[in-house]
This record gives C-alpha cells, sequence and structure tokens, in this order.
C-alpha cells in the first residue's frame, strides 16, 4: 500500500497554512464554511479551519517538506537512530577495554578460574577448550599493555563521537551531516571489506550493504559533492520550494522546471 506521507506527517504534527499576500492566491487558498474560514494546508492540501499560521509574501512561505522530500526525511532519521544506537554501544564498548585496562590480573584470575569451571561441560559436548579460537582470542588480550588498551579506548570513544555527531546531525537533517555520514561511512568501506576476506557472516554482509546504500543516497540525493548540480541545484531546489508549494496549493499552475 503506497503511503500518504504529507497525510501521516499531518497527523503527526499538524497542518501548515499561510496567507500570502498575492490577492490570486489568497483567494484560492481559503473558503468560508458553516463554521468559520478555513485554509488550506501547504503540505496535505487538505483545508483546515482556523487562523492561518503565518502571512507574507508568497516567496517567503515556510519550507514545507512534502512528498519525496518527506520520505527522504524519514531515511536520514532512520540513519541518524542507527548511527546513534551504534555509538552508544561504542561508548560501552570503550568504558569495558578502559575498566578492562586498570584490572587486567583480576580479570584473568577470574577468568582462568571460571574456565576451570566450566571445562568438565564442555569435555562433556566434547568441545576443546584449550584450543579454542575464542579462548584463544581473550587469553592475548591479557597480553596487551595498558597504554595499547587506553589507546583503543580512546579510539572507540572517538569513533563513537563521530556516530552520535552524525545521527544528530542527520535527525536534523543539516547538509554538514550529509557530508560526514558519507566521508566517515566511506573510510570504513575498506576495512569492513577486508574483514570480509577474513571471515563472512550475515551481519558483516548485511552492514558492508547497508553502508554502501547510505553512501550513494546521501550523496546523489543530497547532491553533494558537485553530483546532479551540486549546492547549487540543491539550494535553487529548496529557494523555489516555498512559492511553488503555495501556487500548488493555489491551484495556480507552475511552469516546467528542468532536473
Amino acid at each position: 500500500m503506497k503511503i500518504d506521507w504529507n497525510r501521516r506527517t499531518c497527523a503527526r504534527r499538524g497542518h501548515v497554512t499561510y496567507l500570502p499576500h498575492e490577492e490570486y492566491l489568497r483567494a484560492k487558498l481559503h473558503a468560508g464554511t458553516a463554521h468559520g474560514t478555513a485554509w488550506r494546508c501547504l503540505r496535505c492540501g487538505d483545508f483546515v479551519l482556523g487562523e492561518p499560521h503565518g502571512s507574507g509574501p508568497a516567496a517567503d512561505a515556510p519550507l514545507v517538506p512534502r512528498g519525496k522530500v518527506l520520505r527522504d526525511l524519514f531515511l536520514l532519521r532512520f540513519l541518524a537512530v542507527e548511527r546513534a544506537v551504534r555509538g552508544v554501544f561504542i561508548v560501552l564498548a570503550a568504558i569495558a577495554v578502559w575498566q578492562f585496562s586498570n584490572s587486567q590480573d583480576a580479570v584473568r584470575q577470574f577468568f582462568d578460574k571460571n574456565l576451570d569451571v566450566v571445562r568438565p561441560v564442555a569435555v562433556h559436548f566434547h568441545y576443546d577448550l584449550d584450543h579454542s579460537p575464542v579462548v584463544d582470542t581473550i587469553r592475548k588480550t591479557f597480553g596487551y599493555r595498558h597504554s595499547t588498551l587506553m589507546l583503543v579506548a580512546g579510539a572507540l570513544l572517538v569513533y563513537a563521537l563521530i556516530e552520535i555527531v552524525e545521527g544528530v546531525g542527520l535527525w536534523r537533517a543539516k547538509r554538514w551531516a550529509e557530508y560526514l555520514t558519507v566521508v566517515a561511512t566511506a573510510a570504513f568501506l575498506p576495512l569492513e571489506i577486508y574483514e570480509l576476506t577474513e571471515k563472512v557472516s550475515w551481519l558483516k554482509i548485511a552492514t558492508l550493504v547497508v553502508n554502501i546504500l547510505a553512501v550513494l543516497y546521501i550523496a546523489l540525493a543530497k547532491r553533494l559533492f558537485g553530483l546532479r548540480g551540486g549546492r547549487a541545484a540543491f539550494d535553487e531546489e529548496r529557494q523555489s520550494a516555498s512559492l511553488l508549494e503555495v501556487e500548488t496549493s493555489a491551484g495556480v499552475p507552475t511552469p516546467a522546471h528542468n532536473g
């Protein structure tokens, strides 16, 4: 079923009405009813009772996201949530590394003690703990220097900060956040591809695909790095939207625009 993004958004946030100074537009944006004057919503096109939310020249009408723009905003916010959640988990990982760096000996003793406890169970299920890749990896971490672990914790915190900043910026639809997301995500793609050459998993494949699609979508849809006319085309599209929205809502035909 096709989603009506305009009415869906108006149902959640309310309608947006505007009284333009241009008489030919004003006459077609309002209607008299038995309950009073109704004004046409600039987002969904429905008539709404009550005073308009704003007034002025049509060119100064509010930039109200509609249709495809609302869908794009929804996708950006989906990515924003994903980035923010990832950032929180990375912060938790950094805290865990930091705490481990300050208590390696205690953690080693705890690990060895509990390993002996579960050893009989592992033997029962014919699992060799002494040659387990997971156990070997954990034991190797006990040999890392405190300074090395602190560097790892610091790097994780920086990475988490980038992810959280991306999430906040994307949620607010900031253009700088779109650039940051594309650059930061693309920078880690070679590492993700390398990890797949080491060991393939569905989670790694899904993460790589999502990140590639995110880079392509944001770069193309938002005209970053000069693509599809670049910033000039993006600004022209946004600046013309206000007048076009008023004229469209008023039922006035508009000249065709390229792109």
